[in-house]
């Protein structure tokens, strides 16, 4: 089979224009979007089936570039995101991703095990690393901890803002003498 066939113009799989910064971010249930990002279509969709097979919205990005497009936008929970990419490398995306949304919780998935390269990307704030081929069960269960992980994080975000406010309100109900 000729392998140039499956070659063609590389796309973002992208939420259409139209949709608000929340639906965007968040699927029809509320959960956050887990960004995959790899420059490999087959593995993209691989990994969505996957995601989606455990009810888990994605959203897919062929290229470094066009995942940075989007956050500029809409703002990542979760990445899960290849080390080894032709554009860019994962590290590089890493780097780029903590300064952009420092809240972002990202898993690497690489082909090479190199312990240096783990302990590297855990020093920079990496979640965790998949060595290829991994066991479906083994991604979706790091999905799942970082989603809840950020569900958290949003939980306790707005605990600290519901606070906030009824402080504010009681201080503004308040007579000053």
């Amino acid at each position: 089979m000729d392998s140039t066939r499956f070659k063609g113009p590389r796309i973002a799989i992208q939420p259409p224009a139209d949709q608000s910064r929340a639906r965007a971010t968040q699927s029809v249930t509320g959960q956050p979007v887990v960004c995959l990002v790899d420059d490999d279509r087959l593995v993209l969709k691989s990994l969505r089936n996957l995601l989606a097979s455990d009810g888990i919205a994605t959203c897919c990005f062929d290229r470094p570039e066009s995942f940075l497009a989007h956050i500029e936008t809409y703002p990542a929970a979760v990445v899960v995101l290849d080390i080894w990419m032709e554009s860019m490398t994962g590290i590089e995306l890493l780097a780029v991703l903590r300064a952009e949304s420092p809240q972002t919780h990202v898993i690497f998935i690489t082909g090479h095990e190199d312990p240096a390269t783990a302990f590297s990307l855990t020093q920079a704030g990496a979640s965790a690393l998949l060595v290829k081929p991994f066991e479906d069960e083994q991604l979706l269960s790091l999905v799942r901890r970082e989603l809840r992980s950020t569900t958290r994080s949003d939980a306790s975000s707005n605990g600290f803002f519901r606070d906030m406010v009824r402080f504010v309100r009681r201080i503004s109900t308040t007579k000053v003498s």
